[in-house]
């Protein structure tokens, strides 16, 4: 993936945080997530006083593109941080890992964590979910 691509997804990520509904936690997510023909589609995490109907940035990404058809993706950048300020990465939580797991090639699907343009790390799905299961496991 070249810089300027991952930077583009840093800052759609950073934009998305300002549409996060965090009035509980105050933490806000932002997410960019990258199709394989080249469309973004973007998420932030939207809470829920029963805070199981929560639902986190890269999971709202992901259910919108899967509700226009797409199922093949490249990557996701996530950032997040407290009071919509990013000082830390904010890794994928268990159930987005394992949405990821449904839709994308866990050798080959990078994970951008971002604070910045400067700061960020990306990783492959199967080094943040080493031993997934997937529709693959009920072949």
């Amino acid at each position: 993936m070249e810089k300027k691509q991952i930077e583009e997804m840093i800052d759609l990520a950073i934009r998305q945080m300002d549409y996060s509904y965090a009035p509980y936690s105050h933490f806000h997510v932002g997410a960019a997530l990258l199709s394989q023909n080249g469309t973004y589609y973007t998420g932030c995490n939207i809470e829920n006083a029963a805070y199981t109907p929560t639902n986190c940035a890269e999971r709202t990404a992901f259910f919108k593109a899967v509700s226009e058809g797409v199922r093949d993706f490249q990557a996701i950048c996530i950032v997040g941080g407290k009071d919509g300020v990013p000082t830390e990465y904010a890794a994928p939580c268990g159930v987005c890992r394992q949405v990821m797991m449904e839709f994308c090639d866990p050798e080959t699907f990078q994970i951008i964590l971002a604070v910045s343009r400067e700061k960020y790390d990306i990783f492959t799905l199967k080094e943040l979910l080493p031993i997934g299961f997937g529709p693959d496991n009920l072949e």
